[in-house]
């Protein structure tokens, strides 16, 4: 066989490789959302992206990977109550088809009720839906005996919505000591890690509306 041959049949192999290689940690959802799709990643200061880069919080790093806006509406040291409150004229400024919650950590932290808490993501749940916006929810962990895990309510909420439910993304960053920069923020890796969660989340559970004609 050819030297040119063989030089041939490398490049093909090499080719096919890369075509099937799915090996990628970074979540490729982009081709899977018409390009106007906006989002809106509501919650507190892990939204926001508290001490990092704003090119380092997950809404960011979100935008990028869905190739799309994502709107981020986080504000640190903000409770569910607070945050219900805000929701209504967000979404009406802004319009969005997806709702990203990610709320309810200062309610556990300063032990408020969190029944109180689930409630009030309730309604936010149910003030999106009535405008015809999907919604997807993200657990944020309590510690029980020295180990985190995901607060009940969050899976209570999925259940009875039936909301898609990221519940263990924010558990392992919270975790792993080199996710995060303090015991409840996410560092820039950590940050990467959740929002490549969301966007698989995203691109497996919404369906955009069919296109209507105008009237």
């Amino acid at each position: 066989m050819s030297i040119i041959k063989l030089i041939f049949l490398g490049i093909i192999a090499i080719v096919i490789f890369n075509f099937f290689d799915t090996s990628s940690e970074e979540y490729d959802g982009a081709i899977m959302l018409p390009l106007d799709t906006k989002v809106l990643a509501f919650g507190d200061s892990i939204t926001y992206g508290y001490r990092v880069d704003s090119e380092q919080n997950y809404p960011s790093q979100l935008s990028v990977l869905l190739n799309t806006e994502v709107i981020n509406a986080g504000v640190n040291g903000e409770t569910t109550g607070e945050g219900l409150k805000r929701l209504p004229s967000l979404l009406e400024k802004y319009k969005p088809q997806i709702l990203v919650i990610c709320h309810g950590g200062n309610d556990i932290i300063r032990r408020r009720s969190l029944t109180k808490a689930k409630e009030n993501i309730i309604s936010m749940i149910k003030l999106a839906r009535a405008k015809n916006i999907h919604v997807v929810l993200v657990g944020v962990p309590t510690v029980e005996i020295l180990t985190l895990s995901t607060a009940q309510m969050y899976h209570e909420i999925a259940d009875e919505l039936n909301v898609p439910l990221d519940d263990t993304s924010l558990e392992n960053i919270l975790g792993d000591s080199y996710l995060k920069i303090d015991q409840v923020h996410p560092n820039a890796e950590g940050y990467k890690i959740l929002a490549n969660s969301i966007a698989e989340l995203i691109t497996t559970t919404y369906s955009p509306l069919p296109f209507k004609a105008f009237e």
